[in-house]
């Protein structure tokens, strides 16, 4: 009797870890199903938001590149201010609606001016369209042409400073109005011209700006404003530092420790 009772007891435990088996396999099952649902989504996101950041690219990559008067770097994809001698280069990709760029442009802009004005920074401006294939319109592609037709006129960084003065919120794309680009064309001097409106009605340099938001995407950068202090980020931080006027102005100066101010102006685009 004993032993039936022992053998009763010993087919019960076995039973219930069987049952304990089959549910740790269901469990894992479950698991990595979860897990696979996640990466496909995840997939899935990175893709869209490749997508969205080629979109602003439309088909302008068909037509021919001109690059604007006086750019340089590789492909002709930089706008140069400064001196070219300059000891130090501060590359600076932007979008015309990102707002974030605007807020760098408020709080940098004047430090950047007198390190570029004394020769110590040459800059180098790159234009990304990534707001359009975000937010949908053609606002950055349309601004980043207006902005190379004012290069064209040796009125580039006047022009952008106005641009980011009277940016639209982000979700705006008066940008993609040639009447809104044309209007603020007119707060600086001299850049208001027949050639000026026919360069930015026919999007002569919008190829151009495909090009350069291409190369944007391909760069492994993390999004707009992105700013390098000779090839090292410094925007949001540089190492463990956060970006500010004065610490801009510190990295400035340790990176041209022992080297001449720039003198070389770079000759100006032809009007």
């Amino acid at each position: 009797m004993s032993e039936n009772h022992e053998g009763r007891r010993a087919a019960r435990d076995r039973l219930v870890q069987q049952r304990e088996q089959e549910k740790a396999r269901e469990r894992r099952r479950r698991t990595l199903i979860v897990a696979g649902a996640v990466v496909g989504v995840l997939a899935l996101a990175a893709v869209i938001g490749l997508i969205a950041a080629n979109a602003g690219d439309d088909d302008s990559t068909a037509a021919p590149v001109v690059a604007p008067s006086g750019a340089t770097g590789k492909d002709d994809l930089a706008i140069p201010v400064g001196a070219s001698d300059a000891p130090s280069t501060l590359t600076i990709w932007e979008d015309f609606r990102c707002p974030v760029c605007a807020q760098f442009e408020s709080a940098f802009r004047a430090t950047i001016g007198e390190l570029t004005d004394s020769g110590q920074l040459r800059v180098e401006y790159h234009l990304a369209t990534i707001i359009d294939g975000n937010m949908g319109g053609t606002g950055s592609v349309r601004a980043a042409n207006a902005a190379a037709c004012a290069q064209d006129a040796g009125k580039f960084k006047a022009y952008h400073d106005v641009l980011y003065s009277n940016q639209p919120a982000e979700t705006d794309d008066a940008f993609g109005k040639d009447s809104t680009l044309i209007d603020l064309s007119k707060k600086v001097s001299g850049l208001d011209t027949p050639t000026f409106r026919s360069c930015v009605e026919d999007g002569k340099h919008n190829a151009w700006v495909a090009k350069s938001n291409t190369a944007f995407s391909e760069g492994g950068f993390q999004g707009t404003p992105t700013a390098l202090l000779n090839g090292e980020s410094i925007f949001p931080k540089k190492g463990d530092e956060q970006i500010s006027v004065a610490n801009l102005k510190k990295w400035v100066e340790e990176a041209n420790k022992g080297k001449p101010v720039g003198t070389l102006t770079p000759t100006p685009p032809a009007s």
